[in-house]
C-alpha cells in the first residue's frame, strides 16, 4: 500500500494514515482504506480498530490538488459519493472504530473522524470544516454528521465561519469523547481499544447496529431491532460464558 499502513496486535487493528505532512485524503488513499476494511471485516482475530495519522496531523483534509484533475460536475459528485459511501460503511462497520486525533482534523479529515464510533483528541487539536473558505462545501456528508454531534446552530457557525474548534471544545460540544495532551492521544486510544476488545464480538456488532438506529432518530424501529437482537444474543455461548464468569467472579473469555 502507498498511503496506509496497518497491523494487528492483541485483537486491535491499527490503521496509520501515512501521507505526511498533511495526510491529505486522496482518491487513492480512500480506495486503500476501503481495501483495508475488506481485509479486517472477516478477520475473527480483530475486534477493534484504531485510526491515527503519521506526523503532525491526523488529516488536514482532502487532497485539493486532485480537484484540478476533475473537470465536470458529475465527476465531483461521484468523488463525493464514493467518500460518503465509504464513511457510511465505517459508521455501520461491525467492529468499533476509534479515531485517535492529534494536530488537526480538518475538512475531509474531520468527516473521516466523524464516521468513526469514538473520537479521542488532543487538547489543542484543531477540528473544523473550512470548505467555505475555498468557495466549496463539504462533500463527504460533513453537513449531515456535524449537526448530529454539536447541534444545528453550532454546526452552522463552524461551517459559515470556517473557523476550527479545539479538542477541549470538541469534548464540550459533544463532537469528541475525551481530550488528552497531544502526545498521549494514541496511547489512550489503544488503552480504550483494549477494554473494548475484551467484549463479545456478537454484542459489539449488535450494539453498533442499534446505535445507528438511535443516530438516525428511528426510536421505534431501533427498539424492535433491540428486542430481536437481545433474543438472538441471549442464547449465544458468549452470554453463557459472561454469566458464568460473573457468578465465579472472574474475567469472561469470549470466543465470538
Amino acid at each position: 500500500m502507498e498511503y496506509l499502513k496497518w497491523s494487528n496486535q492483541d485483537s486491535i487493528a491499527t490503521i496509520t494514515i501515512g501521507r505526511p505532512p498533511a495526510n491529505a485524503l486522496s482518491q487513492g488513499l480512500l480506495r486503500e482504506l476501503s481495501g483495508v476494511l475488506d481485509e479486517i471485516e472477516p478477520n475473527r482475530d480483530i475486534k477493534v480498530i484504531v485510526i491515527h495519522g503519521e506526523g503532525r496531523f491526523f488529516s488536514a483534509g482532502a487532497d485539493i490538488k486532485e480537484f484540478t484533475t476533475v473537470s465536470s460536475s458529475e465527476g465531483f459528485a461521484n468523488l463525493g459519493k464514493y467518500g460518503q459511501d465509504l464513511f457510511d460503511r465505517m459508521e455501520r462497520f461491525p467492529k468499533p472504530i476509534i479515531a485517535a486525533i492529534h494536530g488537526a482534523a480538518l475538512g475531509g479529515g474531520l468527516e473521516l473522524a466523524m464516521a468513526c464510533h469514538i473520537r479521542l483528541v488532543g487538547e489543542n487539536t484543531k477540528l473544523g470544516l473550512p470548505e467555505l473558505q475555498l468557495g466549496l462545501i463539504p462533500g463527504f456528508a460533513g453537513t449531515q454528521r456535524l449537526p448530529k454531534y454539536v447541534g444545528v446552530a453550532r454546526a452552522a457557525e463552524m461551517l459559515f465561519t470556517s473557523e476550527p474548534i479545539t479538542g477541549l471544545e470538541a469534548v464540550q460540544f459533544g463532537l469528541a469523547n475525551h481530550a488528552y495532551p497531544e502526545d498521549e492521544v494514541f496511547e489512550q486510544a489503544l488503552k480504550l481499544a483494549g477494554k473494548i476488545a475484551k467484549k463479545s464480538t456478537g454484542s459489539l456488532k449488535a450494539t453498533i447496529q442499534l446505535l445507528n438506529y438511535a443516530k438516525n432518530e428511528e426510536f421505534y424501529e431501533g427498539s424492535d431491532k433491540e428486542a430481536e437482537l437481545f433474543g438472538e444474543i441471549f442464547v449465544s455461548d458468549d452470554v453463557k460464558e459472561g454469566i458464568q464468569a460473573f457468578i465465579e467472579k472472574r474475567e469472561p473469555h469470549f470466543k465470538g
